[in-house]
């Protein structure tokens, strides 16, 4: 038999995080604004790969390095390592979506048991939520610092499950990445895809549970789908 939901399962980057600033970081060391929408989607295919590989290694470590292979030979106005610590600190300063205070108060007052998982670090996750004044909303911030592999590898959320005491079936992620939604669902949890660009969700990847536009519009999803979910 299904559990339960209790406990509801963020992602944190892009998911919670407004991560739309960083482009600001690349033009302030002298690249391109577009270029941080192709270094985060290849500091993620690195973190796949390893994960693939069964391996487990630094999220900050593999976005410094990433960004080391794409400024090589780019006219920056700034030393390469200062440059590349200097995007790295933005992740230090981002804030989150307006959407996300209302939404998260909204669900804690529901009574859910509120979790992130991330690919990156807890310390991050714990300063955009503190800044956000939403701390107190979450029970735990978890990372896959401290699991097996990165999401979207069963391990991961087995570990997340495993850290809150419940079985997965009892918990809901709740990302904008289908490939996050998909590595979730196979690993027995329930899913919301937070749809933030208003395209089409992918055939290949495992159709999300519940699909909504805001985080503000997830309690009521949830409350109209009991019984179902």
């Amino acid at each position: 038999m299904t559990a339960p939901l209790s406990v509801i399962v963020f992602d944190v980057n892009e998911t919670l995080s407004d991560m739309s600033p960083m482009g600001g970081r690349f033009v302030a060391v002298g690249a391109p604004p577009e270029l941080a929408k192709l270094w985060f989607a290849s500091l993620l295919r690195d973190g796949f790969a390893l994960a693939a590989a069964g391996s487990n290694q630094d999220f900050a470590a593999i976005g410094a390095a990433v960004l080391r292979e794409l400024f090589a030979g780019a006219e920056l106005n700034r030393p390469l390592d200062d440059a590349v610590q200097h995007v790295m600190d933005g992740f230090s300063s981002l804030g989150v979506h307006p959407d996300v205070p209302d939404g998260i108060r909204s669900l804690a007052a529901a009574g859910f048991r509120l979790v992130t998982l991330s690919n990156g670090s807890a310390r991050i996750a714990g300063k955009l939520l503190g800044d956000a004044g939403i701390r107190e909303s979450f029970e735990a911030l978890l990372s896959v610092e401290d699991a097996a592999a990165w999401k979207p590898a069963r391990a991961s959320y087995e570990y997340a499950a495993a850290a809150v005491g419940v079985a997965p079936s009892a918990m809901m992620l709740v990302a904008v990445h289908p490939w996050d939604i998909h590595g979730a669902a196979r690993a027995g949890l329930r899913t919301a895809w937070l749809n933030r660009s208003g395209g089409g969700y992918p055939a290949h990847f495992e159709a999300p549970d519940i699909t909504v536009a805001a985080l503000t519009e997830l309690p009521a999803a949830l409350g109209s789908s009991r019984g179902i979910l």
